[in-house]
C-alpha cells in the first residue's frame, strides 16, 4: 500500500513538472511622452480620456536614504513642512482652493528614495494643480519658520505614536530593516525617523534641504488623465 502510495505522488508530480508553465503576466502599456524644461524639470505627460479627471503627481528626488546618520525623518518631517503655507498662499488655502473645485486625493509620501505630492482635480481645473505644486517649489522658502517646525515637528511624533508604537507589531518594520541592513546603510533607518532626530532639527537645516533638493532638476512632474497634450505644455512651461 505504501509503495502505492509512492508510485501515485511520484506520478503526480511528474504531471506537474510536465504541464506547461502558466504564461506571466505581461505588463499593461501606458503610451507617455517625456521631454525635459530648460530648468531640468522632467515631464512625464500620460493622456487618458476615460474619465473627465486628471492626476498631477510630483516627484522629488530626495526621501530617507539621503539624510545624515543623526537626522532620520527628516525627509518626511519635510513633506509635512510642505503644506505649511507659502510666501503668497497662507496654509490651507491651496488646499481648499482645490476641494473647492472638485479636486480629491491630495497628499504626499515618502520613501527612502523619493517624496512625492499629488492631486487628482478635474479636467478643466489642471491649471490650479499646477499653480499650487509650482507655489510650493517657488515660494515655499521664504515663508518657512520657527513656529511652523515646531508644529510640524509635533505632528510627526505623534504621527510616530500612532503608527509605530501604538500599534500592534508598529516596530517590526523597524526591526526588520534593521536586522536587513548594517549601520551606515542608508536603508537601515526607518522612514518616519526617530523622536530625537526629529527633535534635534532647526530651521536652518530645513531650509538647507529645501534648497538642496527642492528644485526643478531634482524634479518629475506626471500628469495623467483627461487632458490635451499641447495645453497641458503650456501650462507647464507658464508656471
Amino acid at each position: 500500500m505504501e509503495n502505492i502510495r509512492t508510485i501515485t505522488a511520484l506520478a503526480a508530480l511528474a504531471a506537474t513538472l510536465s504541464a506547461p508553465l502558466a504564461a506571466a503576466p505581461t505588463a499593461p502599456s501606458i503610451p507617455y511622452e517625456k521631454y525635459r524644461l530648460s530648468n531640468g524639470l522632467e515631464v512625464i505627460l500620460a493622456q487618458d480620456r476615460s474619465l473627465p479627471l486628471v492626476a498631477v503627481d510630483i516627484w522629488y528626488h530626495v526621501g530617507a536614504a539621503n539624510e545624515e546618520s543623526s537626522r532620520t525623518g527628516f525627509a518626511h518631517l519635510f513633506e509635512h513642512m510642505m503644506f505649511t503655507g507659502t510666501k503668497h498662499v497662507p496654509r490651507g488655502v491651496a488646499e481648499k482652493l482645490l476641494e473647492a473645485a472638485g479636486g480629491s486625493d491630495s497628499n504626499a509620501t515618502t520613501s527612502f528614495d523619493r517624496t512625492n505630492y499629488f492631486d487628482t482635480v478635474p479636467s478643466n481645473q489642471l491649471e490650479l494643480a499646477l499653480w499650487a505644486h509650482a507655489d510650493r517649489m517657488g515660494y515655499l522658502l521664504d515663508s518657512l519658520d520657527q513656529t511652523a517646525l515646531s508644529n510640524q515637528q509635533d505632528v510627526v511624533r505623534n504621527k510616530r505614536r500612532q503608527r509605530i508604537e501604538n500599534q500592534p507589531y508598529g516596530i517590526v518594520d523597524e526591526a526588520v530593516f534593521h536586522a536587513l541592513f548594517p549601520v551606515g546603510h542608508p536603508y537601515r533607518p526607518v522612514v518616519m525617523g526617530s523622536h530625537v532626530d526629529i527633535q534635534s532639527a532647526r530651521l536652518a537645516d530645513v531650509r538647507d534641504f529645501f534648497k538642496r533638493y527642492y528644485r526643478p532638476n531634482n524634479a518629475t512632474l506626471v500628469i495623467a488623465g483627461d487632458f490635451d497634450p499641447s495645453n497641458a505644455k503650456k501650462l507647464v512651461q507658464k508656471y
